[in-house]
């Protein structure tokens, strides 16, 4: 690749900042955490630049070059630098309230990871600056890397302020981002988004790297992160086995099963005249800036792993969460079946039971505990009391297909068909069937009214010996029952009582 750069372009600015990104719109860390007074890295995917003037333009460039420059130009006030993960191939420098200039929109850069460096001159406020001092300029230098390393100061402003670092803050976010819980789980920090370019190279793999002036310890068995966990085990002297597993015992009511990775990665630790070196190589690009502010943590801080007890907090959140979602599915499931819920196997049939539940609830586990041959038996006994009830007992054609149930044989395809339709027409078009009725009692609870009106007992009872149809025998005596009972009207009391014995 040659050098690339853009025009100079107007940049509008707020509050001294912009933002200069590879992924819109992606969470991270946030300012104020890990910085100087030029740059503050928010994330893998992108920084923020601070500028002199708090609102109004500035002017900025792009240089993309083929790789990292030997030498640090010169004429400028201040130059820091970060890494970034650029999966698309596209960085834009952005205003902090959303000014966009086309030059500096979608830049073609080398896709992966890559190094910014940005310089900055003439950062004055505007309550000082005039007329004759020069337009604020800042210009980014950008090349291929294949490692990541820290954000640095290259070139300090003599009159920055000194930022706090937050290492411990950055680490925790850090944890959390490649331990995400899913939506709709408490999250007490904003984990990473799916990245949205899982091709090539949202799947590459790159080298982490940390140096310190001394040797220090490197932590070696089990870092606790929630439903996971990482194990370091020591490959020999100078090298360790970084891997991704599932915690022992979970924390959170419903654990994470998911690894952020799946493959293991190799840490090498090197000594020389001027340090310590850790490279954990073979790790997923899109991970690689967490697992750096992971590494800053553990290589710089003994003791509690930050981390850990927020991840406590959220679980602890999350189960009393479960449990109060438990308590109030058990309150409303009870008043739909008018007492705990029954079997798996009733709950999942498509059928009257819950509207028999709440009718007599015991008849319908006495159904639910019988064999299946004692259900069919159940629901031809049913059926024929809603037959009798209904004075269609006696219809030549209704008495020959219940017998055929009784028999165990095939009903006609009026029955089978249509859910029966055809066979529904024929009862009410056949004038040996009497007319009478029998009151239907709207449920309140049920309805949100309470009210009584007249239906034709033929109609209601006839569904009884439709349900014979139904090959689950199950679902067939809980039909039949319950459309036995809606048949006897008033006299539902006796049904049941009649019912219970029979069943037995």
């Amino acid at each position: 690749m040659s050098t690339f750069v853009t025009d100079w372009a107007r940049l509008s600015v707020s509050h001294c900042q912009y933002e200069v990104t590879a992924v819109p719109g992606a969470s991270g860390v946030g300012i104020y955490a890990l910085g100087d007074d030029l740059l503050h890295v928010n994330g893998p995917n992108e920084f923020t630049g601070f500028c002199g003037i708090h609102t109004g333009w500035i002017e900025a460039r792009v240089r993309v070059l083929p790789g990292p420059p030997a030498d640090v130009d010169a004429g400028w006030d201040a130059i820091s630098e970060a890494t970034l993960w650029c999966p698309s191939g596209l960085l834009s420098v952005i205003g902090l309230m959303g000014g966009t200039a086309e030059a500096l929109t979608d830049v073609a850069v080398p896709p992966g990871l890559i190094r910014v460096r940005v310089h900055a001159r003439h950062r004055l406020h505007e309550t000082v600056r005039t007329d004759d001092d020069p337009p604020e300029q800042h210009e980014l230098h950008v090349w291929a890397v294949s490692e990541e390393t820290p954000w640095r100061t290259v070139l300090d402003d003599p009159g920055g302020r000194d930022w706090e670092q937050k290492p411990a803050k950055a680490a925790e976010w850090a944890m959390l981002s490649l331990v995400p819980r899913p939506s709709g789980r408490p999250a007490m920090l904003s984990p990473l988004p799916l990245d949205p370019y899982e091709d090539d190279a949202g799947l590459s793999r790159v080298a982490v790297v940390r140096h310190r002036p001394a040797p220090v310890e490197v932590p070696v068995g089990v870092l606790p992160a929630g439903d996971l966990e990482v194990r370091l085990e020591r490959v020999d002297g100078e090298t360790l086995r970084w891997s991704w597993a599932t915690a022992d015992e979970p924390i959170f009511p419903h654990p994470l099963a998911t690894l952020p990775d799946d493959e293991p990665s190799t840490v090498r630790l090197t000594s020389g005249p001027d340090g310590f070196t850790l490279r954990h190589e073979g790790v997923l690009g899109r991970h690689a800036f967490a697992l750096g502010l992971i590494w800053d943590q553990l290589l710089d801080t003994a003791g509690p792993y930050p981390w850990v007890e927020t991840l406590r907090r959220q679980a602890a959140e999350a189960t009393a969460q479960a449990e109060k979602t438990r308590r109030l599915r058990a309150e409303r499931e009870a008043e739909r079946w008018g007492g705990p819920p029954p079997s798996d196997r009733v709950r999942g049939l498509l059928s009257q039971a819950q509207s028999l539940a709440r009718m007599d609830r015991p008849i319908l586990d006495r159904i639910d505990a019988l064999p299946a041959a004692r259900q069919r038996e159940a629901a031809c006994w049913a059926a024929r009391r809603a037959m009798r009830v209904a004075g269609l007992e006696g219809i030549g054609w209704i008495a020959e297909v219940l017998a055929a149930a009784e028999a165990d044989h095939p009903l006609p395809p009026s029955f089978t068909e249509q859910g029966g339709a055809p066979a529904f027409h024929r009862l009410l078009s056949d004038p040996e069937v009497p007319h009478t009725t029998v009151p239907l009692r709207i449920d309140s609870k049920t309805f949100g009214i309470h009210s009584v009106t007249e239906m034709l007992q033929q109609a209601a009872a006839f569904p009884a010996l439709l349900a014979l149809a139904n090959d689950d025998p199950l679902a067939a005596a809980i039909d039949a029952v319950y459309n036995a009972a809606i048949a006897h009207g008033d006299d539902r009391d006796r049904f049941f009582t009649d019912a219970h014995t029979a069943l037995r």
